[in-house]
């Protein structure tokens, strides 16, 4: 079943606005509005949050606003400014998210995430993250996800707070009480349905739909079965000028296995020869089938490095072949290279001199494109002496850190993600533990080595200027090593708690 996010944007002139003009920003703290000249008047385009909540609204003439609000600020509005900003946020969102992203005029984006979502964690996870990015960026932003483009577009801008989930299959149900403006129709259609006593979806839903043909045109049906998921609308991905592409298209439809393998790697081939000539190398592909029902089957594949290898970038391709589903046939193949990185030819170390560095990129290339970019990784330290904060998740190929594992205490090859109280005995504050008790299993410890003297950071946090923890090896009589540690110097009550927690497991 097809999914698609609607990213709505209602502060999007003045968050562009003030992205843009940096330091010399207009004040936030002071009402805001953008103009522009319609004859002789100036009449408002866009307000920020503050002038709206001081009544100030779209389409208001610039002296009545004045009027309202003495302090206000106007500025000049540019449209087409605005536009060419947001077909720029959408080509950010293509190159993160999904090969299938489009902007929807004139305050948001649509994406089509059908398959996309397992890569950030599911459907929730990844609207949060791209809400977080863009909030980060001072973009004042809303996002709704369901089966369609009308009903994800309808909940984002009347649902959405700031995101909505929508189930599948309830695109009726979310609708029915939202206002009919949520259909996107014209003002004339909405007046005349107001007219008739019309207030919201759920009025239309019951309705016979010849009469209400009949007085308002094709348009409201097809709007209402958009919305419904009974009617298709194509999104057209955004395709600028500089994005290396390559397609093809076919006289007759193609729909087995190995037609479509053949085909990848013959659009591969031509890919890497224009990537050859630009110096470019490819992080990101994105192969987007056209069905002849007007659906569009996608594979995303990334690299770890930037590759051009016509061999290696088609095996990752054909890896993924069985998500693509033809149906009756495939018109259009097309290869986008959506992220590229300069990538200069290099001589190739010789055996006789020197042996060459084992290449772990393809390996990753192939965990990272079926489990996520975020379940393939590896550990580098962090200069700290709080065993949580001493390591850090890096990109598997990133560059060595530079920084060491501390050597005089061994660590243990697994770390908890956090520590777990167990029950235990002592005899003294500076003694191991002679047992300990860890989810229901009671172990007689055997051999213990410590204690290691572990303090608070002070600079991060007052709770830590006299906190300490100590920290013991054991080992059980089946051979089984722990980490353990009690919270606190076992005679102040102020530097920790005294329980005793597991916070390691050898290997």
């Amino acid at each position: 079943m097809a999914r698609v996010i609607s990213v709505y944007l209602p502060l999007w002139p003045v968050d562009r606005l003030r992205r843009q003009a940096g330091e010399v920003a207009p004040s936030p703290e002071a009402p805001l509005v953008l103009a522009v000249r319609v004859g002789n008047l100036r009449l408002v385009t866009a307000a920020c949050s503050l002038a709206q909540d001081l009544g100030l609204s779209v389409g208001m003439p610039v002296s009545k606003a004045q009027a309202m609000v003495p302090d206000l600020q106007v500025l000049p509005h540019d449209p087409q400014a605005d536009a060419t900003s947001l077909e720029r946020l959408a080509l950010w969102v293509l190159q993160r998210v999904s090969p299938i992203v489009a902007v929807d005029p004139l305050d948001g984006l649509v994406i089509d995430s059908t398959g996309a979502d397992h890569l950030h964690g599911g459907e929730a996870a990844l609207l949060e993250t791209l809400l977080g990015r863009l909030v980060m960026s001072g973009v004042t932003a809303r996002a709704a996800i369901a089966d369609s483009w009308g009903a994800a577009h309808a909940l984002a801008r009347h649902r959405a707070d700031p995101m909505h989930v929508a189930e599948p299959g309830m695109a009726e149900t979310l609708l029915a009480p939202l206002p009919l403006s949520a259909l996107r129709l014209p003002p004339a259609t909405l007046a005349g349905l107001h007219t008739l006593g019309f207030a919201c979806i759920g009025d239309l839903l019951g309705q016979p739909r010849a009469p209400l043909t009949r007085r308002f045109g094709p348009e409201l049906c097809r709007r209402l079965d958009q919305a419904l998921g009974h009617a298709a609308e194509p999104i057209e991905p955004l395709r600028p000028p500089e994005l290396v592409e390559v397609r093809r298209s076919f006289a007759e439809p193609i729909a087995a296995a190995e037609t479509i393998v053949r085909y990848i790697g013959k659009l591969v081939a031509q890919l890497c020869a224009v990537l050859e000539e630009r110096g470019l190398g490819a992080r990101r592909l994105d192969l987007l089938c056209w069905r002849i029902d007007a659906h569009v089957q996608t594979v995303r594949v990334g690299l770890a490095r930037p590759q051009r290898d016509p061999q290696r970038l088609t095996r990752l391709l054909c890896e993924k072949i069985e998500t693509i589903s033809p149906g009756y046939g495939i018109e259009i193949l097309s290869l986008t290279a959506v992220t590229v990185e300069p990538l200069e030819a290099r001589q190739m170390a010789s055996r006789l001199l020197e042996e060459p560095v084992p290449d772990l990129s393809a390996l990753v290339d192939v965990l990272a494109n079926r489990v996520g970019v975020r379940g393939v990784y590896r550990l580098a330290p962090v200069p700290s002496d709080v065993p949580e904060r001493s390591v850090t998740r890096i990109a598997a190929l990133s560059e060595p850190v530079g920084a060491g594992w501390p050597g005089h205490w061994p660590r243990p090859a697994r770390l908890l993600p956090r520590p777990e109280p167990i029950e235990t005995l002592a005899l003294l504050p500076d003694h191991p533990p002679v047992w300990i008790s860890w989810r229901g299993i009671r172990r007689k410890v055997a051999r213990a080595d410590g204690p290691e003297r572990v303090f608070g950071e002070w600079w991060k946090r007052d709770a830590e200027r006299i906190a300490v923890r100590d920290y013991f090896r054991i080992e059980d009589e089946a051979g089984e090593r722990f980490w353990v540690f009690r919270a606190g110097d076992g005679e102040n009550a102020d530097t920790g708690s005294h329980r005793w927690f597991l916070h390691g497991v050898f290997g």
